[in-house]
């Protein structure tokens, strides 16, 4: 049904491909730097303002550092709601750039708060620039990617979300001392301005230029990352796939669509719900529980995001090799353990003296199963396994339902330390871990090596001859 894109080495080994998805991968430092930066900034935000009352309502303080912490969580919905469709109708690339104008428009806004509100606010509009970065990073990249060496590509995206979060982290320790949030928020603005400079070199994805009519451009950009040979197959299987799609957001609920819409939206769930942005969020404020200084738990941090880092530069390495299904249930039956871990480590009075660090070495195992498995394989294969007349919109749908997790577990957290305690409440997350080994191990499919048009191709076929079995089966019994 279409041309498989066997590939050489040349194509492997263009510097172009690599540059334009490094560029494109900075997408993913932006929502890093955010996930990691209020971990740190939160714990001095308190010495500045009084948190006890928004728009001159009295509330818990906790509710409010809650709300501080998950408006970015209200922009990214808001933002991944209206990348989907904003990336199928101006472009991957015009969308990354109004994306990078907004996250630095938001830091400088966080940045010279003046208020608890004017700070909320930064922290939406922050926020709407990481949900147009999370939809539109990964599937720009998926889409100007060799089929070889896409899922290394594509992972660069986790990569730099991680290498944000430490980074920020970073920042978080080096201003620690003065307690100058200020400056932690504000520099945000930094990796959005090099991500804005970058891309107004790079080219725009060439599936998106063939569907916009732009023949001539796709092949010129095609003949920069292919060789010769692949760019006429790839044109090929990109002129089909659209021939054979009609690209409305009902497209979605279509039969042969309808199952990688349930893993899409089961892997968004899991990856929340598994309980990793609360280490993200609130790792100083678990770690000062233990009985850990404010710069003492920061510091710890910046050791939990290096390995999230070392363990994301393993993945990236394993995932074209390994699979992404591997990848993904070693992951989970890892963080299952670790998140058992950490539960007694609260639990049993008897490690009183030690629970800092039993903490803090099962927290850095739990992040480095998280980041071989469900963080970057999340992002892969949502941005492989749709077809492309509806893949930015599918994307989309994922994403709100990825940040409207993160926003639940944000909010949700630390009410449920008062109510189970933090054994129970790691515990919970837990027992969701060990859900997720199942769903994945049961519904995700494997991607490695195959084109994205091949995985289309193989989900209509699938579908459609089953169709054609019940109703060669429906015949017979008649």
């Amino acid at each position: 049904m279409t041309a498989t894109l066997t590939g050489d080495t040349a194509d492997e080994r263009n510097p172009f491909v690599y540059v334009v998805a490094a560029l494109a991968a900075l997408n993913g430092l932006l929502f890093g730097f955010d996930t990691g930066v209020i971990s740190g900034a939160m714990l001095y935000v308190r010495e500045t303002f009084e948190l006890t009352t928004i728009l001159g309502y009295s509330m818990n303080p906790s509710y409010v550092e809650g709300i501080i912490v998950s408006g970015a969580m209200i922009g990214a919905i808001i933002g991944a709601a209206l990348g989907g469709r904003l990336a199928d109708r101006l472009g991957r690339r015009r969308l990354i750039l109004v994306g990078a104008v907004v996250f630095f428009v938001g830091s400088l806004i966080m940045a010279i708060a003046p208020t608890v509100e004017v700070l909320i606010l930064g922290r939406i509009v922050d926020g709407i620039g990481v949900g147009f970065a999370s939809v539109v990073g990964p599937l720009y990249i998926s889409e100007i990617s060799p089929p070889k060496i896409r899922g290394s590509l594509v992972s660069l995206n986790q990569l730099t979300i991680t290498s944000g979060i430490l980074i920020a982290y970073l920042v978080n320790y080096a201003f620690a001392a003065g307690g100058e949030w200020r400056w932690m928020l504000g520099l945000g603005m930094v990796p959005a301005a090099v991500l804005f400079a970058g891309m107004l070199f790079m080219p725009e994805s060439p599936r998106w230029l063939y569907e916009q009519g732009r023949e001539s451009d796709a092949r010129e950009v095609l003949s920069r990352t292919r060789t010769e040979s692949q760019v006429g197959a790839e044109l090929r299987e990109i002129k089909e796939t659209i021939r054979t799609e009609s690209g409305t957001l009902r497209d979605l609920f279509q039969p042969w669509v309808r199952p990688m819409l349930v893993v899409g939206v089961g892997l968004a769930v899991f990856q929340q719900v598994t309980g990793i942005n609360t280490v993200m969020y609130y790792a100083p404020t678990i770690l000062e529980s233990t009985g850990f200084e404010d710069t003492a738990s920061i510091l710890a941090t910046v050791g939990i995001g290096a390995v999230n880092v070392v363990m994301t530069v393993v993945a990236v390495l394993l995932i074209d090799r390994t699979g992404r299904r591997p990848l993904l249930l070693t992951g989970l039956a890892g963080m299952t353990g670790m998140l058992a871990v950490l539960g007694a480590a609260f639990y049993l009075p008897g490690l009183s003296g030690v629970i800092g660090w039993v903490a803090t070495g099962s927290l850095m195992l739990y992040v480095g199963f998280f980041a071989i498995g469900l963080g970057p394989v999340f992002w892969l294969m949502i941005a492989e396994i749709y077809p492309m007349e509806v893949r930015g919109t599918a994307m989309g749908v994922v994403t709100v339902v990825n940040w409207a997790g993160n926003l639940v577990v944000s909010l949700t957290f630390l009410r449920l330390v008062d109510v189970f305690g933090q054994s129970g409440t790691f515990w919970l997350y837990g027992a969701l871990s060990l859900l997720a080994l199942v769903f994945c191990y049961r519904l995700v499919p494997e991607t490695k090596g195959r084109s994205l048009e091949e995985i289309e191709a193989d989900l209509r076929e699938t579908a459609f001859g089953s169709e054609a079995e019940r109703t060669d089966v429906v015949q017979t019994d008649d």
